[in-house]
């Protein structure tokens, strides 16, 4: 962690974070003391508010489509059963059980339309580990940009750098309707350094197709339709951008020197997962750490990948898997260094109502001020309150 905090210091290394649907859950708006109300709920919690919100009729078809998945499906594997279904029966007026593809057409419609209202929120404050992360970005000239890779459709990012006046590129280009260049993406090495790349891996509000059939963004914050691509099968419009934005993180993973941060990712999404497995295999010089916030038997996908990849290091609360090797954290030895101390406060401390110190850089919360206070020489004991909040 020293040598990592030394390394986010300095602005040489080529970095890329990853983050998941578990990083707003960080984001407490419960005005109710010791009560934790996410920003935007995680999977778990967004497939149950979207499952209430249905119709009748389309609860049914999605209580169908669950027993054919298993109990354990999330909303994305849901929605894109459903689409994968309503593909297989495009163009005839045959049915699948008792649906036709409309019904499998409204259905995904709804689920969609659900979704954006409930990531469609704002940044409660300038006080969040999103504008915390962003302030990193634009504090350090940099030899590399900052390359961020999010599977979240919300806009708290976006808000974020643009609150922090940090200029980024996402992979469109344009003022009235934004349009989508992939050749941009390959070669966005000849933008400045200063200049945040942000890649929506699964869509985002605000994607919408035009009347001329084309991928552009500035649709406005309701727009939802393009969120979770279907990743089996889907027209040209919808192809174009998401294999080139996969494309980007395989290229990211395949550059020598290069180290990819994740927080708030399970690694349970097979595909980006495989593209991390590909590229870590043919190149052993990246790396990749990802932060995880439940034990580590818990984060089965993350854990396996790392007993696998030398070059890929799991750390959970309670233990690691580091090149392959899998053990609890134990204290080192320099616990009578009052510097160290403070510096292991930002990452080794109480959480929630747990009695023993865990690691807590699997909380966005804790790895955001880790980020931000990387080239400060405060106390880092400020920030333990911040993870004293009982997390549901």
């Amino acid at each position: 962690m020293s040598d990592l905090r030394q390394i986010l210091a300095q602005g040489k290394k080529r970095i890329g974070i990853l983050l998941g649907a578990g990083t707003p859950v960080s984001i407490n708006i419960s005005k109710t003391e010791g009560k934790h109300e996410p920003l935007i709920p995680a999977i778990a919690g967004l497939t149950e508010t979207v499952k209430k919100s249905l119709s009748n009729d389309e609860s049914a078809l999605v209580t169908s489509v669950i027993k054919s998945l298993g109990e354990a499906a999330n909303i994305e594997d849901i929605l894109s059963k459903i689409r994968s279904l309503s593909s297989a029966l495009k163009g005839s007026d045959q049915k699948i059980g008792p649906y036709t593809q409309k019904h499998y057409d409204d259905a995904a419609k709804a689920i969609c339309k659900k979704i954006g209202e409930v990531v469609n929120c704002k940044l409660p404050s300038n006080e969040t580990p999103y504008n915390r992360l962003a302030g990193w970005i634009g504090g350090t000239d940099r030899e590399h940009a900052v390359e961020i890779f999010t599977s979240n459709y919300d806009l708290l990012m976006e808000e974020a750098l643009e609150n922090a006046k940090i200029p980024f590129f996402s992979g469109f280009s344009g003022f009235h309707e934004p349009f989508f260049d992939a050749a941009s993406i390959s070669s966005n090495d000849d933008l400045p350094s200063r200049w945040a790349r942000l890649w929506k891996l699964h869509g985002s509000l605000g994607w919408g197709v035009n009347e001329k059939g084309e991928l552009v963004s500035g649709k406005g914050r309701e727009a939802s339709e393009l969120i979770y691509p279907d990743h089996l099968k889907y027209d040209h419009i919808q192809k174009l951008p998401y294999t080139a934005l996969f494309d980007r993180l395989r290229k990211f993973l395949m550059t020598p020197d290069t180290l990819l941060l994740s927080c708030g990712f399970s690694y349970c999404d097979s595909h980006v997962s495989a593209v991390i497995n590909e590229a870590l295999t043919a190149n052993p010089a990246a790396s990749v750490f990802a932060f995880l916030y439940q034990e580590i038997d818990k984060e089965s996908a993350a854990k396996e990948l790392a007993l696998k990849r030398s070059n890929f290091s799991a750390y959970a609360c309670d233990k690691a898997v580091i090149s392959c090797m899998a053990g609890k954290w134990e204290l080192g030895k320099n616990n009578d260094n009052k510097d160290w101390q403070n510096i292991r406060a930002s990452f080794w401390a109480t959480r929630n109502k747990e009695r023993n110190q865990v690691f807590t850089l699997g909380d966005f919360t804790a790895f955001a001020n880790f980020f931000a206070l990387s080239k400060s020489d405060q106390t880092y004991s400020a920030v333990t309150p911040l993870l004293n909040v009982e997390r549901v």
